[in-house]
């Protein structure tokens, strides 16, 4: 398994320059991590777009060509440093080398805090939909004191720290192999794209024809092609009668958020109540119109056309998976729900989208029971004392 780490530094001397090198040296059984500079990236700049240039095309490769990333950040001003952001900014403005790809977040500092603010907020933008890397939640390893961590040699001091970063180490090499499942296509998917129309070129009896699926205001165009009732006009449902907009309140309302595609594969509505930027799962408004092929990247196809003929063949009526790229404090959950008439034919999805901890705390809050299994480590979880990795401290640490 091959393994890029990111030094998240442009300093001549660097602490996270020094763990990661450490990493790739003591851990070289378990798998080979090859340590990028970004020295010589320059200041990201769109109007002087460097994209091509040998520097970034060299991240871009590296990037792409390995199975996992991990990058060491300092801590500036509660934040990462300006060299740093300014990599992932030419790495989300032309090319996307993180989209989809495995990282694993690692940091030091000179406080006993070590990098936690800064880990905080690279997380974040790592989330970006211009970047989308599947950060790995948790098991944050903050080494703090930095300046009395490493030996004249530039081995770690001490064993627990050590012990603790092999465990970090080894988690991140299962969760690459995770995600590697999760994007692999199950068997038999790869033959699925080529009868699965993701592109809706077919047409159902519901299709609206004439509108443009790509345009973005195909449902102002779609409302005045079939006079669309909208507003407080009465609709008659199965069993009530509501307005338009109190059925929008109460879509609306739901603690989900609610997609809807046809079975032409068409993505016909979505509950439009966050700004994409707050969702767990982005949708635009001037998506909706669109095929389910233009909703996702091509390397997506796959899974998409596997998901929908899960479905639409009546091999299952739900297919669930968790996004754990939303942090430790959520558990992020994918539905997707056939929708069929009475007499069972297919009618499209139904995907619903949670964070179902709430619930689950709410749940054990209730009912007084605790889940069992697994382990609270001295990082990730709860701790009384302050130690060289984890602790509170209101400095700001410059660990360069």
């Amino acid at each position: 398994m091959k393994i890029v780490g990111i030094v998240g530094s442009n300093a001549d001397f660097s602490y996270n320059h020094q763990l990661l090198n450490y990493m790739a040296k003591h851990f070289k059984s378990l798998v080979d991590i090859e340590v990028l500079d970004i020295k010589d990236v320059p200041m990201f700049n769109q109007s002087n777009d460097q994209t091509n240039s040998a520097v970034i095309q060299h991240l871009n490769n590296k990037i792409t060509e390995a199975d996992g990333v991990i990058i060491a950040t300092p801590e500036y001003n509660h934040s990462i440093p300006s060299a740093l952001q300014s990599v992932l900014e030419w790495l989300s403005f032309k090319i996307h080398p993180l989209d989809g790809k495995p990282v694993m977040i690692v940091g030091a500092s000179y406080d006993v805090q070590g990098s936690s603010r800064s880990q905080l907020h690279l997380r974040q933008i790592l989330d970006a939909p211009g970047v989308n890397a599947v950060v790995m939640p948790g098991n944050e390893f903050l080494l703090g004191e930095v300046h009395k961590a490493f030996d004249d040699d530039g081995n770690l001091k001490d064993g627990g720290t050590v012990q603790f970063l092999e465990v970090c180490l080894k988690k991140f090499i299962r969760f690459i192999n995770v995600v590697n499942i999760l994007d692999a296509p199950p068997e038999g998917m790869k033959d699925l794209t080529s009868t699965e129309d993701l592109h809706a070129t077919g047409k159902i009896d519901t299709t609206i024809e004439g509108i443009d699926m790509l345009a973005d205001d195909w449902v102002e165009q779609a409302a005045e092609a079939t006079g669309a009732v909208e507003g407080n006009t009465y609709v008659k449902l199965n069993r009530g009668i509501l307005t338009v907009n109190q059925l929008n309140h109460f879509l609306d309302s739901m603690p989900a958020e609610l997609t809807y595609a046809d079975s032409n594969n068409q993505f016909l509505y979505y509950n439009h109540k966050y700004d994409s930027k707050d969702m767990l799962a982005p949708r635009r408004p001037e998506q909706v119109g669109n095929p389910l092929a233009d909703c996702h990247p091509e390397k997506a196809y796959s899974g998409v056309a596997w998901v929908i003929q899960q479905l639409r063949s009546g091999k299952q009526d739900v297919v669930r998976t968790h996004v754990p790229t939303h942090g430790p404090d959520k558990f992020v959950v994918h539905n997707y729900q056939a929708v069929r008439d009475r007499d069972g034919k297919y009618l499209g999805i139904n995907e619903y989208v949670q964070d179902i901890k709430p619930l689950i705390d709410w749940y054990l809050e209730q009912t007084g029971q605790q889940l069992v299994g697994g382990g609270v480590d001295a990082v990730s979880g709860a701790t009384s004392k302050v130690d060289t990795v984890s602790g509170a401290t209101v400095k700001d640490d410059k660990g360069y």
